[in-house]
């Protein structure tokens, strides 16, 4: 389903709500590097975070999950939102920042294994992994392994690369996947999000919001500014949820409608059962010999009142 269009009238007020503001004034020295997701499931922070402007010293990186994580491990970031794989396979260099993931309790409606035969039938069979999320290639095989039982050949590389089309299923997250939803061009596909939910009873955390040690260390006040900052970007991204919608839906494309059921079943908090969810991800990651076992327990940023 394609984008019919938004009424000039509504965009208008849409853009007028949420359009960035300018600060003025010398250029401020980069004091903070944070990491962003660039998908539409974090405009709901993101585009309030844009309209409040840039400031206090902040700089702020879009770049696919992977990306962030392999930025943020080596110093070139100093926290953001990041697969929270990143965390587990380096839990000595991070704290988790509190209140804070993009998660879903259920259907999360953007990671997707897609497949030409049924889910069952892949033992064998060759799976195209995304190359822009560790966190749900894990997932996947976490799926597919331990709870369905079977034991696919893997491959990973890009969703519209090569691979595709002898592939008889694929991985696809963020915006490809809302395409390949929107394109509906394979038989069966299988939301991870909403799986995990059947198997195990909790939401699934696919992001932390993760800080290097060293930036705890060093800009403590700074940091509980930035923290404070992406909590009220959050609310004020709850309260204009349809406005946001306006400006995110065209990006895949898809109807601002779709878009807005899309982004009200993605949740941006860490609450005490989305902690207990991550231990329960990390617990099968550790019997695998995936992740680090000092990934358990979490390590929680604690402020300072």
């Amino acid at each position: 389903m394609r984008v019919n269009g938004v009424a000039s009238a509504e965009k208008k007020l849409a853009m007028s709500v949420l359009e960035p503001q300018e600060v003025a004034g010398p250029q401020i020295e980069i004091m903070a590097r944070i990491g962003m997701v660039n998908y539409i499931n974090t405009a709901p922070i993101y585009e309030p975070w844009k309209r409040r402007g840039i400031d206090f010293g902040w700089q702020v990186e879009e770049a696919p999950p992977a990306t962030l994580n392999k930025k943020l491990a080596a110093g070139e970031l100093d926290l953001g939102f990041v697969s929270c794989i990143e965390y587990g396979l380096h839990p000595w260099l991070y704290r988790i920042l509190p209140d804070l993931s993009i998660s879903a309790n259920g259907p999360v409606g953007s990671v997707f294994l897609f497949s030409k035969i049924p889910i069952k039938e892949l033992d064998g069979q060759l799976v195209l992994l995304s190359s822009q999320s560790d966190t749900s290639v894990l997932l996947t095989k976490v799926v597919l392994e331990e709870f369905f039982g079977v034991k696919p050949r893997y491959v990973k590389g890009e969703v519209a690369g090569e691979y595709r089309v002898e592939c008889a299923a694929l991985l696809a997250i963020g915006d490809d996947a809302l395409r390949l939803v929107e394109e509906g061009a394979f038989d069966y596909q299988l939301d991870l999000g909403e799986t995990w939910k059947e198997h195990t009873g909790l939401p699934f955390v696919f992001a932390v919001c993760a800080v290097r040690e060293d930036f705890c260390a060093a800009q403590p006040v700074m940091l509980g500014s930035i923290h404070r900052r992406f909590i009220e970007c959050r609310e004020e991204g709850r309260s204009r949820l349809k406005d946001i919608c306006m400006i995110a839906a065209p990006r895949i494309p898809m109807e601002v409608a779709d878009c807005f059921a899309y982004l009200k079943g993605i949740e941006y908090d860490l609450a005490d059962e989305k902690r207990v969810a991550l231990e329960r991800f990390f617990g099968y990651l550790i019997q695998r010999g995936e992740i680090d076992p000092g990934a358990l327990p979490l390590k929680m940023h604690s402020f300072v009142k």
